[in-house]
C-alpha cells in the first residue's frame, strides 16, 4: 500500500516505485495491435448509453466488479463554445459502466484554471445533467495525496488518492485542438489528475516540465486506463478554451490511449506523428494505422478537418 499524505501536513516520505535497468541490447519489441472503436453519434440527444455500450464491447473492456473513475475534461466554461466533455456523455458513461457491472463509479476532475470545481460543474451543466452528481464527484485538486516516485527529472510527484486507488480510469476527453500541444485528447486529459492544491493553477509543475513530457509521464504512471473521446461536438482553432465548436459526430474509444488519440487526430485531419506528445509515446502506444484494429466506422468516412491554429498548420495530415 502507498503511504497517505494529507495535503495540509506534507511529510518527507518516499513511496515505492518501479524502475527498470538493463544492459546490452534490448530484445526486439513484438508488433502490437490496438482496437479502437469509432461510433457515430449525431447529437447529445441520441441514446448515448447504447452508443457507448457498442464501443466498449467492441474494444473488449470488462468493467465487472471494478472501481472506476470517470475523468472528464472540465477545465473552464464559456456558453458560446464547446470546452468541456458534455454532461450528457459523462452521465451516459456513468450509467453504461454501472449497467455493465462496475462495483463503484466516481467522477473526478482537477480543473486547471478554476479553484471552485463545484461552481464550474454547475455552470457546465454537470450538477443538473448528471444523476447523483454531488455523491459521485471528487475534486481532485483538493483530494488527499500520496507521493509516487519519479516524474520526468523530478524525484517524485504527489497525486490524488482517489485516482491512485481505483481499478480503472476512463479518460472522458473532448476532441479539441490546442494552441501549444496541437491537439488535446485522452492522454493530455490526465493533466486534471495533478492536484492544484499542491502544484497551483494552472498546474505549474506540468508547464515547467514541458507539456509533451508531462503527458507521457502521467500516462506511464496511470496505466489502468480506457479512453472515450467526445467528438460529437469538439473544438477547432485556438483551443483548448478559445476555439470554436466543430461538429464531428463521433465517439472514439479504446484501451490504448495513444492509439485512440492517433485515430482522433486522423479524424481531425492531423498527422499524429507530428504531435510531439504522441511521437514521444510511440514506444508504449500504437500510432501507425496499420497497427490499429479499427472497429465500427472507418476513419475516412468520418474525417472532418479541424481548423488549426497558427504554426500548427504544419500538423495537417496529407
Amino acid at each position: 500500500m502507498r503511504p497517505v499524505l494529507r495535503r495540509r501536513n506534507f511529510l518527507p516520505m518516499a513511496a515505492a516505485g518501479m524502475t527498470a535497468c538493463s544492459g546490452g541490447t534490448a530484445p526486439p519489441v513484438p508488433a502490437r495491435r490496438a482496437a479502437v472503436a469509432i461510433v457515430r453519434a449525431g447529437s447529445y440527444a441520441e441514446d448515448l448509453v447504447a452508443r457507448l455500450t457498442e464501443g466498449i464491447e467492441a474494444c473488449g473492456l470488462d468493467v465487472r466488479g471494478k472501481r472506476i473513475l470517470l475523468k472528464p475534461n472540465l477545465v473552464e466554461f464559456d456558453r458560446s463554445t464547446a470546452i468541456n466533455t458534455d454532461a450528457a456523455v459523462v452521465a451516459a458513461a456513468a450509467e453504461t459502466v454501472a449497467r455493465l457491472g462496475a462495483a463503484e463509479v466516481l467522477i473526478g476532475e482537477g480543473p486547471g484554471h478554476r479553484r471552485d470545481a463545484f461552481s464550474l460543474a454547475e455552470e457546465a451543466g454537470y450538477r443538473q445533467g448528471i444523476p447523483r452528481f454531488e455523491s459521485l464527484f471528487v475534486d481532485l485538486n483538493r483530494d488527499d495525496v500520496t507521493p509516487v516516485e519519479r516524474f520526468a527529472h523530478h524525484p517524485r510527484i504527489f497525486l490524488p488518492n482517489t485516482a491512485l486507488g481505483v481499478d480503472l480510469i476512463i479518460s472522458l476527453a473532448k476532441m479539441k485542438t490546442h494552441h501549444w500541444a496541437g491537439a488535446t485528447l485522452s492522454m493530455k486529459n490526465l493533466f486534471g489528475l495533478v492536484p492544484g492544491s499542491v502544484y497551483g493553477w494552472p498546474k505549474n509543475l506540468l508547464h515547467y516540465t514541458g507539456i509533451a513530457r508531462s503527458v507521457v509521464e502521467l500516462n506511464r504512471i496511470f496505466r489502468k486506463t480506457f479512453a472515450i473521446v467526445d467528438g460529437i461536438t469538439g473544438m477547432e482553432g485556438n483551443g483548448p478554451i478559445q476555439g470554436t465548436p466543430k461538429h464531428a459526430g463521433v465517439l472514439v474509444m479504446g484501451r490504448d490511449l495513444a492509439a485512440v488519440d492517433a485515430t482522433c487526430c486522423r479524424i481531425m485531419g492531423i498527422d499524429p506523428v507530428k504531435v510531439q506528445y504522441l511521437a514521444m509515446a510511440m514506444g508504449t502506444g500504437v500510432l501507425d494505422a496499420s497497427g490499429i484494429e479499427q472497429r465500427g466506422e472507418a476513419v475516412g468516412t468520418v474525417r472532418t478537418n479541424f481548423a488549426l491554429f497558427g504554426k500548427h498548420q504544419a500538423l495537417r495530415l496529407a
